[in-house]
């Protein structure tokens, strides 16, 4: 298994869940010191091989190599998880162009690209598993976080599009959509209804990922139905009404 982001957060939860479960893991993220240090403690719980890979998905020049590097040194590589992530505030209309840019081409095309060099993989192997991380922020734009919710979007119509496109093989496209999870991402923007703490959304997401299921809001509840109800909110319930000028 490959988790990009796995240095903090969702990624790292995901990758002490894991370990427990004794699994081979690659962890990706650009802070390898934060990498190394950790992989000594999810030897220590279980897991039976961890590689570490320096890896910045918004150079997707890189994550070609890195992605058959994983594969390599794990001997196959059977589970995928494009996690890695940024969220930082992006008002629309205030000179927030470049950060907005690094958003889309971190959370979007850095997924994306993470997939892509997956897929010839799996595809030789005759099986394999997507996992994209998206979010309850890609059911509505949310103020302030335009480029976000943006990116969040986009990701999830792509995995759509290649659960469509892989039906009938045998590898499997799973999306998880959490809420709010206590992380560094989210912490200090505001409120966070409904929080749950890291290890919990991390333990919740494992089962999901070896259950191998479509599509999961994380939790289920009460996100599944904040989800459809965000899809028919007007957008004055999510923000008060700007003054003219």
């Amino acid at each position: 298994m490959l988790i990009t982001g796995a240095s903090s957060g969702i990624g790292e939860g995901l990758a002490h869940e894991f370990a427990r479960r004794g699994y081979g893991l690659a962890i990706a993220a650009r802070r390898l010191e934060r990498l190394e240090a950790l992989a000594p403690r999810l030897l220590a719980a279980g897991a039976v091989q961890v590689v570490t890979i320096a890896l910045d998905v918004a150079n997707t020049d890189a994550i070609e190599p890195a992605v058959q590097r994983a594969a390599a040194e794990l001997g196959r590589l059977d589970v995928i998880v494009a996690n890695a992530g940024v969220g930082p505030l992006t008002p629309t209309g205030r000179g927030k162009l470049p950060l907005m840019r690094e958003t889309l081409n971190i959370n979007l095309v850095g997924a994306i690209a993470t997939i892509e060099a997956a897929l010839p993989i799996f595809r030789a192997q005759g099986s394999g598993h997507v996992v994209g991380v998206t979010s309850v922020a890609g059911s509505k734009g949310l103020p302030g976080f335009a480029a976000y919710s943006a990116s969040k979007a986009g990701l999830h119509r792509y995995l759509q599009s290649l659960r469509a496109e892989l039906r009938g093989t045998r590898v499997v496209v799973t999306e998880l959509a959490p809420g709010f999870i206590d992380t560094d991402l989210n912490r200090n923007k505001g409120a966070r209804p409904f929080l749950i703490d890291v290890d919990k959304g991390a333990a919740i997401m494992a089962r999901m990922i070896e259950r191998q299921v479509g599509k999961r809001w994380v939790p289920v509840l009460p996100w599944t139905i904040i989800a459809l109800l965000l899809k028919i909110l007007p957008a004055s319930v999510l923000a008060p009404r700007q003054k003219r000028s």
